[in-house]
């Protein structure tokens, strides 16, 4: 878990339609796409638009800017990159079907990107729409979908895999359930209610038809937008701030160390980013034992407000010369929050996109929850490879944590209206 923070993206105005003469979900928007505000606020996890007026034809109570919030399909990269965090979250991997190959993985890729669009847009799916999203605004959905290691050889496509799609190498916190790991096929939902984002993972599973089935799946979660007096950075399940350091859109060279650029060795990849995928369980008994101090010496910042222990706010620079009155550093040398820093590893940035999760408890009551760590790159080797064999070294936070799946996707560029994602590669 890197000591980094989600960026800030501008929210989308959703415009109203209309389908044979009914309201669609959209058009339950009343006049939130003609009056309302889009607020951006700096450094923060979300932007609002402002909510409607209220006055309403139809009866309906219009959609708080909670729901109204649309995020585009069509792009020059993938939704679900540098959205603002979402308070719901699926991820879910499928393995092409027996027989099925190129011209099947095309055909499905068409379709989902025809869900993905309609969704995304607040509206119902084209057939056999299960209703449940009804009556709801898009709320932030988003859907991403990236290409595994065996999707390559699965469709005869192996002269197109790129080299920075190669099996990430062991580590020592790894203990990997192989069922729950990799996969052809990777999508990433994200929504603002768990509705909506439910809905978009039944479709694309109804969707895959014969083509593909289902090889894991995994939900998350985060804190919903507005439940903080003013917008912070999201906490984690061992109650750390978590994401200070995150890349920013704003910065000059987050693109360079965020997204593939034209001319690599795989054409289809531009404007596309490569995700490590990681279920990450939290010892929470065990770290809970600790005192409030011994868990900011692991973390190396305070737990209260994520301020560095050198001192300052949440974004001082981290001193790492400083030193107590027992002449040791007042960060500690095995603090997660100093091995993790870009300029402690020959500046490899990963920005991540994390959701929590907590899938009950074990037989002796230990509850099963941690982190789904999900982090985006233009080159895995140079980012999260890089941070992750320093930590391997020697991470104070290692021993309250365990990795037990992986996987790595290639997430090409968005689709240009009229486009299916990753038509480039499967028509190239």
């Amino acid at each position: 878990m890197a000591d980094q923070s989600t960026p800030q993206a501008p929210a989308e105005e959703s415009a109203s339609t209309t389908r044979n003469g009914a309201f669609s979900r959209r058009r339950l928007l009343g006049t939130a796409g003609a009056t309302g505000l889009a607020l951006g606020v700096a450094g923060g996890a979300a932007g609002y638009a402002a909510a409607p007026s209220g006055d309403s034809t139809d009866g309906a109570a219009p959609l708080t800017s909670l729901g109204s919030t649309e995020v585009m399909f069509h792009g020059k990269h993938q939704p679900g990159i540098t959205t603002p965090l979402q308070a719901r979250g699926h991820l879910v991997a499928f393995d092409l079907a027996a027989g099925a190959g190129r011209k099947e993985a095309a055909a499905l890729l068409r379709r989902w990107s025809a869900t993905a669009g309609r969704l995304m847009a607040g509206e119902e799916t084209a057939h056999g729409d299960t209703d449940v999203a009804r009556d709801a605004g898009p709320s932030s959905l988003t859907v991403t979908f990236g290409f595994g290691h065996s999707f390559f050889a699965r469709t005869g496509l192996e002269k197109q895999r790129p080299v920075a799609l190669d099996p990430l190498p062991d580590f020592s916190s790894d203990h990997l359930d192989k069922a729950r790991s990799n996969g052809d096929l990777w999508v990433q939902i994200g929504a603002n209610d768990a509705l909506v984002a439910f809905h978009a993972l039944r479709a694309l599973q109804k969707d895959a038809g014969s083509a593909a089935r289902v090889r894991w799946q995994m939900n998350g979660f985060n804190r919903s937008p507005g439940a903080t007096s003013q917008v912070r950075t999201t906490r984690n399940l061992m109650g750390q701030i978590d994401g200070t350091r995150n890349p920013k859109p704003s910065e000059s060279d987050f693109d360079m160390r965020i997204f593939v650029p034209e001319g690599g060795d795989a054409a289809w990849m531009a404007g596309g980013s490569y995700a490590v995928v990681r279920r990450i369980r939290m010892l929470l008994d065990d770290w809970e034992k600790l005192s409030v101090k011994a868990q900011e010496n692991v973390i190396g910042r305070r737990k209260s407000d994520g301020a560095p222990l050198s001192g300052g706010t949440e974004t001082s620079a981290m001193d790492l010369e400083k030193t107590g009155a027992d002449g040791k550093p007042v960060v500690p040398v095995d603090a997660h929050a100093r091995i993790t820093r870009p300029d402690q590893n020959g500046g490899a940035a990963m920005l991540r996109r994390p959701f929590s999760f907590h899938d009950g408890f074990d037989a002796d009551g230990v509850p099963d929850a941690g982190l789904l760590f999900i982090c985006w790159q233009a080159d895995p080797l140079r980012g999260f490879v890089t941070v992750q064999r320093k930590l391997d070294r020697g991470d104070a936070l290692s021993a309250f944590i365990r990795h037990e799946s992986s996987g790595l996707f290639a997430v090409p560029g968005g689709a240009a209206e009229g486009e299916y994602v990753g038509q480039r590669l499967l028509e190239g």
